[in-house]
């Protein structure tokens, strides 16, 4: 299978066309484009251990198999999360998968698959913090990436003063930096970065609104209900489970900076700018939600 990998923010690629739409169901040479925010580790992320920037993932690997499957090859955008939404609303990528929950304020503007997994919120602060519930969180600084149901919950907690941020490992650095307090972050990309930051802590908080990532795609496509099936088919068959283990269990690799792309799929790989402070270090575990 090819696997062809572009980045950008808000990259303007040329509009796909939707195969399932067009009768086109099952491949047959076609490339369906995935857009996501490969900063969050592990649904997606950027591996630099080969000497070059790849995008991989819990995500990446469950589109791999579901393209597979269906006969697709398979392109991999990357931009800011806030803009995923708007590639699939401008027909610049077929679908998006980036630990995103199908809240009902997206389910407005784009259709989603069945949930494929669920995580928990955790409130991540410097060790000893001890801010174990939202209303610890009220009168601090409050970082949350732009865009996600963590922005939506942080606005919700009275007296917090909420930052919002592009990227995780911004929020990590400014973390470590002391200009902000605590971030809210799903529970299994913080467990990675917990891990390689022990000055850091992070605390769970109780699902009390939706939750879970699902698959999103433009209004009507056909695509939802091919890849329900093949998810459906990775539920029964163990693989899903499997994937589960393999990211969920393992220690990613080391990140690139924040602000850093990934280049274009075999281009030359910049030397490493990753920084140890702030994202999470070599090799590490952890999975825009």
């Amino acid at each position: 299978m090819t696997i062809a990998i572009v980045t950008g923010c808000n990259s303007q690629n040329e509009a796909p066309s939707d195969p399932a739409a067009s009768g086109e169901s099952g491949g047959g040479g076609e490339t369906l484009v995935m857009a996501t925010s490969a900063d969050y580790p592990p649904y997606e992320f950027i591996d630099t251990t080969s000497g070059q920037q790849e995008i991989q993932g819990f995500d990446v690997d469950i589109a791999n198999y579901i393209t597979s499957e269906l006969g697709y090859e398979l392109e991999i955008t990357n931009i800011d999360f806030n803009g995923l939404i708007p590639a699939l609303q401008a027909d610049r990528a077929d679908f998006v998968m980036a630990g995103m929950t199908p809240t009902e304020e997206r389910k407005q503007n784009v259709d989603f698959s069945q949930i494929y997994y669920e995580a928990k919120n955790t409130i991540v602060a410097p060790e000893g913090s001890n801010l174990i519930d939202p209303a610890s969180l009220s009168g601090l600084q409050v970082g949350v990436q732009l865009g996600t149901i963590q922005e939506k919950a942080a606005k919700e907690i009275e007296g917090a003063n909420v930052v919002p941020l592009n990227r995780i490992n911004e929020i990590i650095q400014e973390l470590k930096a002391g200009r902000i307090d605590a971030a809210i972050v799903e529970d299994t990309v913080a467990k990675g970065y917990v891990e390689n930051n022990p000055d850091l802590e992070f605390n769970t908080i109780p699902n009390t609104e939706q939750a879970g990532s699902a698959i999103a795609f433009p209004k009507g496509s056909e695509l939802v209900s091919e890849f329900d099936r093949v998810i459906a088919e990775m539920k029964e068959n163990g693989e899903l489970e499997n994937l589960v283990e393999k990211w969920f269990g393992q220690p990613i690799p080391e990140q690139p900076e924040a602000g850093t792309e990934a280049p274009a799929e075999g281009a030359e790989s910049p030397e490493a700018t990753e920084s140890p402070e702030a994202a999470p270090a070599e090799p590490e575990a952890s999975p825009p939600s």
